[in-house]
């Protein structure tokens, strides 16, 4: 990744996101905090002191947002924040938000739709979707060939596994960037778009399960969100004007509901004739009559052929058996092997080293703007958090439990000398 390794990334959990950093994003936390700072926020999102550069990541809220939230928000991607919106099939009717209250303000809108393959493919479930040469812009395609390092343009090409999510609907100044594709169901329609609020930028995908632990390491998923990250954060990736301006993507045709329309059948209507007043004039009796006028002709016919006159008799089958016969198929039951152990992912680092390394890791990764968060690090693994409520958590009391404990220590063995 080009980007700094000094920023933070939010991951919004104040509104029932489906996912969060311990419940489904544990891969992705994994690949990220080396190189990123990676926070959860579950409190009120206007609470939040956003500062200009940071990242906010709403991966698939299941509440709805208030004005004072979205407002925050706005004026977060207006003095210079950076935001990523990710929800999935049904948009906004599934998950029970109004998330596209604010991206309508920047040009994009999460459809409440669902993308399927046509045809089976690498993937067993329909709305797998595997999008081959789904790009839309070029310079997308340059900056994965530099996360791959290569200089042939025609060495890599970018393959993305889609599940179960929505379309996305854009208008200038968005710009879509991955499309469906020829395979899948809506055809070429866009399912990530970018777009610049102010000083900030918006990134949109309508899956929020691509970044989940079954599916961030499927094809070339982490691939693109690290594009997504650069994009945000730092200045490398110029988005071409032309192909912004002319996308390839087709309309929005929606294919009728054949099942439905099939129980709602709709008669022709057509005017009476007039009834004529000799009502026997309405039965036809050519409909259902017996003409016996050519029996004569028939019998005459027996005679000039030669052929016995009398009653036909019955011809016995006589049925071929090309195939011998059939005995019934028994198969003994094939028994689905039981799933592993569902265990969570730990870090050997993080559980079995020893106090000090951990302290000594700690000041390696952070600097002289982190002093904060150092503090708050290292009072957790000094076990001093344990004595402190949630409220009062600061780096001033933390430090002040500490050097208490310091001092005690030393008048401890001040005595034991004397």
């Amino acid at each position: 990744m080009f980007g700094s390794t000094t920023q933070t990334i939010y991951f919004d959990t104040s509104k029932k996101e489906q996912f969060s950093l311990t419940n489904g994003l544990k891969i992705l936390s994994q690949k990220l905090k080396s190189k990123w700072r990676l926070l959860s926020w579950k409190d009120d999102i206007s609470m939040l002191s956003l500062t200009p550069g940071q990242v906010y990541i709403i991966p698939g809220p299941c509440e709805k947002f208030s004005a004072g939230e979205i407002k925050a928000i706005a004026q977060f991607l207006e003095s210079g924040g950076n935001l990523i919106v990710l929800l999935g099939e049904g948009g906004e009717n599934k998950y029970d938000t109004n998330i596209n209250f604010l991206l309508e303000e920047y040009g994009i809108m999460v459809n409440s739709d669902s993308v399927i393959r046509t045809s089976y493919f690498k993937y067993f479930h329909p709305k797998e979707v595997l999008i081959t040469g789904g790009l839309l812009n070029r310079e997308i395609t340059k900056a994965s060939l530099s996360l791959h390092h290569s200089n042939d343009g025609n060495e890599l090409t970018m393959n993305l596994l889609y599940p179960f999510g929505s379309t996305v609907s854009i208008r200038k100044p968005a710009i879509p960037i991955v499309s469906t594709g020829n395979a899948s169901y809506p055809l070429n329609r866009p399912v990530c778009a970018f777009a610049k609020a102010g000083k900030g930028k918006i990134a949109v995908l309508g899956s929020v399960a691509f970044i989940s632990d079954n599916y961030i390491e499927k094809e070339d998923n982490f691939l693109l969100l690290e594009i997504i990250l650069e994009w945000l954060t730092g200045n490398s990736i110029n988005i071409n004007q032309i192909d912004a301006d002319d996308p390839d993507v087709s309309d929005y045709y929606y294919l009728p509901y054949t099942c439905k329309l099939a129980n709602r059948v709709y008669f022709s209507l057509q005017e009476c004739d007039e009834v004529p007043r000799d009502f026997t004039r309405l039965y036809n009796h050519s409909l259902y009559t017996l003409d016996s006028s050519v029996l004569p002709n028939v019998l005459e016919a027996y005679k000039e052929f030669q052929i016995k006159h009398e009653p036909l008799q019955l011809i016995s089958p006589q049925f071929e058996a090309p195939l011998p016969s059939l005995n019934a198929a028994v198969f003994l039951p094939e028994l689905n092997e039981s799933a592993p152990p569902l265990l969570e992912l730990y870090d050997l680092d993080d559980h079995f080293s020893s106090p000090r390394i951990r302290l000594a890791q700690l000041t390696n990764k952070c600097t002289d703007t982190d002093l904060d968060y150092f503090i708050h690090e290292a009072a957790k693994i000094l076990g001093v958090d344990d004595k402190v409520s949630s409220q009062e958590r600061t780096s001033k009391l933390y430090l002040e439990l500490i050097l208490s404990q310091l001092m005690e220590f030393k008048l401890s063995s001040i005595d034991e000398q004397y």
